[in-house]
């Protein structure tokens, strides 16, 4: 037995050991990413918004294989599973001809023989593009439905990188997957796995303001490679997703696989397991948000007579001393308050104020005669909503006078009605200067929230004719965005101090048993952006101002918040527009409250209503119920609704961006329809 064992150890060593040693020197190390989850989102109160959901997915690991196995792969899983074939037959030319190819291929090679390629002088290549470029459009349209669906999977096999899992499906049913995992053995590459889906536990509330997760942009491959990414990888693509993908982004974990040269897995070793992202703690009140929601509905629904084109309404409020935004609501969008713009009419008359204070040209308690000023050179006349006579700040704005502000830009660049006659002077100084002091209260400018893509709002210029420059005083020339309008009114009650709002208060560990908030890893303070150094008096008289809108006798907004328990303070506005060539309004309506001590600031605009007798009071009615809604919270909580039909998955729609970009069709983003006057 001794010899014999001898024997076989010579044998092995010396007559096969170069065998061996050429097998072992062939195998290939293939590290495997495993995802893991990205990280959840919490309300300020700790109610979970956006979490993950254990889903089925098929993925296919392409090694190399010949287009031929491939195309008997996907073949074989068209049993199983389906991939959207709407736009198969009329999309994706390049790859249909390929396919074509694959199903016919001597009908393929007789387009171009060996001989015709060789007395051209063509190499493989050159001689597959000429045979691709003669697939006739008669035999692409041969193709039948059930070759669409094959091609759809085929095309999404070869999508993938070499030896990295691709998502091929994701969501599969547990009957779906169970089938392919019996036949497994007949798939090669195919795999199922357990992955996650984002979860939005109320619904649409909020949910494009939380973004998107999908495959890495094509513009931002390079960037996120060099950040350690895998090509395959899904990342956050807009929105809170985006802007805070390095925090919510899983740690993922490797599974380390063996290969010989053709692919074939020879051994796996133990995977390395990766972590959960870590959480957010968001600013958002989502109790308040879905009240707002529902006070948004219904106004619509009851004053949907009194807009011109599509009812819509958006409502923004924070926390004017840290900047943290409590809700953000639209009719249409949530995105619209912070991505659109509109002229917002007389709410932002406390800029206009200041200038008037702060370069002297009308000091506190000045007064003018309010009376309409016609603009030489013109049939056009600017008044206000009643010609007011003699007033002064306070009353310019608790009864909102345009001819106050007008007075401030004409007195700022030293024109006096009928007196300099069209002589205006160097008026695009006064351009600058109103901007100057609108872009301290957050107009007009950045914000500075922590999301991206926000609106700076439209500049008109400083080329447009003088008399602009009078409508711009009082809110008829630029736009801004509701989130501007709710940072201006903050700064307000901050008496000059503006801070950046912020939707993110906390960046949280996960908690390793999911259920609860983990520890803190990093706390964001309020961000002070500028502070307006003016004297202390100023401010004590715009707030007065505000005050006297709310609860002057002759407030614009006197009659609207009697069922508040704390006073607010605020400004109304009304832009005239037109939509569509029809004359219509924005109704606007910014605010604070507490009066004495503010602890919210709101805005709300209202677009496109119409100018006919009844349709006023939108926005102030909004705002009056908003406020209701903040203060009765405060009393008693009942905690956010999850909708009827429970949470939201993140939608499974294939990824288009995978598409050629000569077949992609882009829509261009036409606007609103809604234009200053």
């Amino acid at each position: 037995m001794f010899s014999i064992l001898i024997l076989r150890l010579g044998i092995v060593q010396i007559v096969q050991g170069e065998e061996y040693d050429e097998q072992v020197n062939r195998e290939v190390s293939v590290m495997e990413p495993i995802e893991a989850p990205r990280g959840h989102m919490y309300d300020r109160y700790g109610n979970l918004m956006v979490g993950n959901e254990l889903i089925l997915t098929v993925t296919y690991t392409n090694r190399n294989r010949p287009q031929e196995d491939i195309l008997e792969t996907a073949e074989k899983l068209n049993e199983f599973i389906s991939l959207d074939t709407e736009n198969a037959a009329s999309s994706y030319e390049r790859d249909r001809r390929e396919f074509w190819a694959l199903k016919n291929p001597e009908a393929f090679e007789d387009k171009l023989s060996v001989e015709e390629q060789n007395a051209q002088g063509l190499d493989d290549g050159e001689a597959h593009t000429v045979r691709i470029e003669s697939v006739s459009d008669e035999e692409l349209a041969s193709l039948s439905d059930e070759d669409l669906e094959v091609f759809m999977i085929w095309r999404e096999l070869n999508s993938g990188y070499n030896n990295i899992p691709h998502k091929v499906q994701r969501g599969l049913e547990y009957e779906e997957a169970a089938l392919i995992t019996e036949q497994i053995e007949s798939l090669p590459g195919v795999d199922i796995i357990r992955d996650a889906a984002r979860k939005y536990t109320y619904g649409d509330s909020l949910r494009p303001v939380f973004g998107e997760v999908g495959s890495i942009p094509r513009e931002s491959v390079e960037r996120f490679l060099a950040e350690g990414y895998e090509r395959n990888e899904e990342v956050g693509t807009s929105y809170l997703e985006e802007e805070y993908e390095a925090v919510l982004r899983g740690r993922k974990g490797a599974l380390e696989n063996f290969t010989d040269t053709d692919g074939n897995v020879i051994r796996s070793v133990e995977d390395t397991p990766g972590g959960r992202g870590y959480d957010l703690k968001l600013t958002f009140d989502m109790e308040l948000q879905q009240r707002l929601e529902d006070i948004i509905d219904e106004a619509l629904d009851e004053r949907s007579g009194n807009f011109l084109a599509d009812e819509d309404a958006y409502v923004v409020m924070m926390e004017p001393d840290t900047g943290e935004v409590l809700a953000m609501a639209g009719g249409s969008n949530d995105l619209g308050t912070f991505t659109q713009g509109y002229v917002v009419g007389s709410s932002m008359k406390a800029a206009s104020v200041l200038a008037g204070y702060d370069t002297g040209v009308l000091p506190p308690g000045s007064t003018i005669n309010d009376r309409p000023i016609r603009l030489p050179g013109t049939e056009r006349t600017i008044s206000s909503v009643n010609n007011l006579g003699r007033v002064d700040d306070l009353t310019a704005l608790e009864r909102s006078s345009n001819i106050y502000m007008v007075e401030v830009a004409m007195r700022i660049v030293d024109y006096t009605p009928g007196v300099s006659g069209s002589n205006w002077g160097n008026y695009t100084r006064g351009f600058d200067i109103l901007r100057s002091y609108y872009a301290q209260f957050g107009l007009g400018v950045e914000t500075g929230i922590d999301l991206p893509n926000e609106f700076a709002g439209i500049d008109g210029g400083n080329d447009a004719p003088p008399g602009s420059m009078l409508f711009l005083a009082f809110g008829q020339f630029d736009t801004y965005t509701p989130l501007q309008l709710a940072q201006y009114v903050s700064t307000v009650a901050n008496s000059g101090v503006r801070i950046a709002p912020r939707v993110v208060s906390e960046i949280l560990e996960p908690d390793p048993g999911g259920e609860e908030l983990g520890t803190i890893s990093h706390q964001f303070e309020p961000k002070i952006l500028n502070t307006i150094d003016v004297d202390e008096e100023y401010f004590e008289r715009i707030q007065e101002g505000f005050y006297r809108v709310v609860h002057g006798s002759q407030g614009t907004a006197r009659n609207f918040f009697s069922l508040v328990d704390e006073e607010v303070a605020g400004k109304t506005g009304t832009a005239q527009i037109f939509v569509d060539e029809e004359p219509g309004n924005n109704q606007t309506f910014v605010g604070y409250a507490p009066f004495e001590e503010p602890e919210v600031a709101f805005s709300v605009v209202v677009p496109g209503t119409s100018n006919q007798a009844g349709s006023g009071g939108i926005a102030a009615g909004i705002a009056s119920r908003a406020m209701e809604e903040y203060f009765d919270l405060k009393e008693e909580r009942s905690g956010p609704q999850e909708p009827e039909d429970g949470p939201e998955v993140e939608d499974f729609e294939e990824d288009e961006s995978e598409d050629d970009s000569e077949e992609a069709e882009t829509e261009e983003n036409q606007g609103d329809d809604v234009e200053g006057q």
